[in-house]
């Protein structure tokens, strides 16, 4: 039998048999009675020529045929779910995927989004956080702000934000470290980057000391860690102002290094979109608003 197309229906009331097993609760979901899904079922398996459940006295199940065709099934219906979701009032919701450094998400933009959704009510961010590791193909995303240099393979990149690296701790530490050599009797909490302290205390222009704290794959709980005084950590200070201004840490020297910046990178292959577009450039707008904000600052500690 030529199967040159299978109708809608049959699919729908497979579909939700499958997931609930009954052709009762099936019908409850779909609005029809339990009748008419077992014939839109009949009718598929006819078609098919193969049967997609066992009946049992008691409920459903699926057969390997039946097991076989779910996954594809229930996709396909899944994607058409999101993109008929995307359709409000008239207007078309754009969606952009975004995979963000936790520490960026966090310290500048979170406090951000209602600015672009005020500019921008059609299109939906939906924000993944990472350490630093992400695959923009393998996870699907439209793009991702990255800590580094700006150079990755395979992706464009756009510089965001200036990040140096700074010291930080709680009060009553900062208390006793008049100086940066005194640093050598505190833990000196780190990261994965084995060269950021020392190449700090070049900066402060004395030799590193030995580094005897934890080690932690984020910035975010390398300061918490700072905050309730298990020692003192090396951070990017622009994305701590919340606590620096709360006293929950303090920056007790001047004495920066620059490791890394915050750029936004997405694949060289991916086709923009306009909704794309949008937060592209409104993203990048407003990192050069903070770009410009902090110039001030970083011209006096020179």
């Amino acid at each position: 039998m030529t199967k040159s197309y299978l109708p809608l229906n049959a699919l729908r009331a497979f579909e939700a048999s499958a997931r609930h097993l009954s052709f009762t609760r099936a019908g409850m979901e779909l609005r029809v009675g339990q009748a008419a899904v077992s014939h839109q079922v009949k009718g598929l398996e006819e078609r098919l020529g193969v049967q997609l459940f066992r009946r049992l006295p008691r409920g459903l199940a699926l057969t390997d045929e039946g097991q076989a065709l779910l996954p594809t099934i229930a996709e396909s219906f899944g994607r058409m779910r999101m993109t008929l979701e995307q359709f409000e009032r008239g207007h078309f919701r754009g969606i952009v995927s975004v995979g963000v450094v936790g520490t960026f998400a966090t310290g500048w933009l979170i406090s951000r989004l209602p600015a672009f959704q005020e500019l921008h009510p059609f299109v939906d961010v939906r924000i993944q956080t990472n350490n630093n590791r992400v695959d923009l193909a393998g996870e699907g995303l439209d793009f991702a702000v990255r800590y580094g240099d700006g150079s990755w393979r395979s992706s464009d990149a756009v510089h965001l934000l200036r990040a140096p690296l700074s010291a930080v701790c709680a009060p009553h530490i900062a208390e006793r470290v008049s100086q940066p050599r005194d640093l050598a009797e505190e833990a000196l909490l780190r990261s994965y980057r084995t060269d950021e302290w020392p190449r700090w205390f070049a900066a402060a222009g004395i030799v590193c000391p030995p580094i005897k704290g934890a080690m932690f794959d984020s910035s975010i709980t390398m300061a918490e860690a700072a905050a309730q005084g298990a020692g003192v950590a090396l951070v990017p200070v622009a994305m701590f102002e919340r606590e620096l201004s709360l006293g929950r840490l303090v920056q007790p020297f001047d004495v920066t290094v620059a490791m890394g910046d915050y750029w936004l990178t997405s694949l060289k292959s991916k086709a923009e979109t306009d909704a794309m577009r949008a937060f592209r450039r409104w993203i990048v707008a407003a990192a050069g608003m903070s770009n410009a904000a902090q110039a001030p600052d970083q011209a006096l500690e020179r």
